[in-house]
């Protein structure tokens, strides 16, 4: 079975009040273009279609119109979507039974039907002209202490409900599942280990553990963290795909949708397609300096070049018009002057930690750790130590979650 796995859309996103309806549009249509290049069995998004509970009616239509064109050009296509924590599951399902004319099945939350989970809503068998290719298992965005029982005979006050979920989805497949063809499970949510960095969120990521999310899958398509990457790293079998667009300027790393070869029992055969912005955000200078040198280094830049930009500078001397003179030197461009980066300028010889405000609401607990780490001891955490660190983190919310 051949998929795309692409999740994050985060539609009607607006960059420090910038619209970014033209970017998302781009990155639809080059979806498309995959999909009719591919002829997928299957397209899965994994959750976060909108960026606001609310969307816009734009940003709505924008999907409306977006997701019928990729039907389109993979008439045999099988799609499903999840909704993410920053969906609303009830606007997301709105019209759930005229997207399913089209193939395209929602699953925007678990919902019970004669007191008994519907558990036929999560699992949705591939067929690709009248033939079973697989099996995908929807898992929309839900909070760990809101999931359900699905056996409503066991007594479930011991039970971790979530993990009990995900596994008795993963039996019941298992049981439907005479042909021993791939299955695919797709969840939007953070696993213990996976990289978060440069991601913008309110609040503290929930983690769970890989092993929570049961056995029996061929691949697990997961949505929520902006990096893509395996879980653990470089595994082909747990892979968060990423979101196409950075969300801000600190996801610097490269953004794709994954086409995945699923067979039974084996390794599934990866490829990255990347998705090329036409409104890249950019950061400059590399090193931050004072604002007389950064306002220069932006009169250098070529403002043909469409881009969103921050300035990287010190906070010493930093004249009280410097929002003001950065956004004039943009003025009638390409450009969008967007952001100014203060950072403190760094002391030698001292252990004093580098970091401003700024870092401290953006950054999770384990990067400022790495960080200090870092400033104290001359090298970077090795992998063992990050691992006991984030372990620390997620017990200490645990507690919290308890309290």
């Amino acid at each position: 079975m051949k998929i795309i796995h692409t999740s994050d859309w985060h539609l009607g996103h607006s960059l420090y009040d910038y619209d970014r309806a033209a970017e998302q549009t781009s990155f639809l249509l080059q979806l498309a273009n995959i999909v009719e290049k591919e002829q997928p069995d299957a397209l899965i998004v994994s959750g976060d279609i909108y960026h606001y509970a609310i969307p816009s009616s734009s940003a709505q239509k924008m999907y409306t119109e977006g997701m019928l064109r990729i039907a389109d050009r993979c008439q045999n296509m099988t799609i499903v979507v999840t909704a993410g924590n920053h969906d609303s599951a009830a606007r997301l399902e709105i019209n759930r039974t005229l997207w399913k004319r089209n193939r395209v099945n929602v699953i925007g939350s678990i919902e019970k039907k004669d007191n008994k989970i519907n558990i036929d809503k999560h699992i949705i068998s591939v067929e690709t002209n009248g033939k079973t290719k697989g099996y995908i298992i929807a898992v929309p965005h839900v909070y760990p202490q809101n999931f359900p029982s699905p056996d409503d005979k066991k007594k479930t006050e011991n039970i971790d409900k979530q993990k009990f979920f995900f596994q008795a989805l993963l039996d019941e497949v298992k049981s439907r599942n005479t042909e021993n063809l791939p299955v695919v499970m797709m969840a939007h949510l953070a696993v213990s280990g996976s990289n978060a960095s440069g991601q913008e969120y309110i609040g503290q990521m929930e983690y769970v553990n890989l092993e929570d999310l049961g056995t029996g899958y061929d691949y697990l398509a997961l949505g929520h963290i902006h990096h893509p990457q395996g879980v653990p790293a470089h595994n082909k079998h747990a892979r968060y795909s990423g979101s196409p667009l950075p969300v801000s300027f600190d996801e610097t790393y490269s953004h794709s949708v994954i086409v995945a070869g699923i067979e039974s029992g084996k390794e599934p055969q990866i490829k990255f397609e990347e998705i090329h912005n036409p409104m890249p955000l950019i950061t400059m200078p590399r090193n931050a300096v004072d604002f007389k040198e950064a306002i220069k280094v932006l009169n250098d830049f070529d403002k043909s070049q469409y881009a969103y930009i921050q300035l990287r500078v010190l906070e010493d001397e930093l004249p009280p018009d410097a929002m003001e003179r950065a956004t004039d030197a943009c003025e009638g461009t390409n450009c969008r002057f967007c952001h100014l980066k203060i950072e403190r300028k760094p002391k030698k010889n001292s252990e004093n930690i580098s970091l401003n405000m700024d870092d401290i609401q953006t950054l999770n607990p384990l990067e400022i750790a790495k960080i200090c780490y870092k400033e104290r001891k001359g090298v970077e955490m090795n992998d063992k130590l990050c691992t006991l660190m984030q372990e620390a983190i997620n017990n200490i919310k645990d507690e919290q979650l308890e309290n």
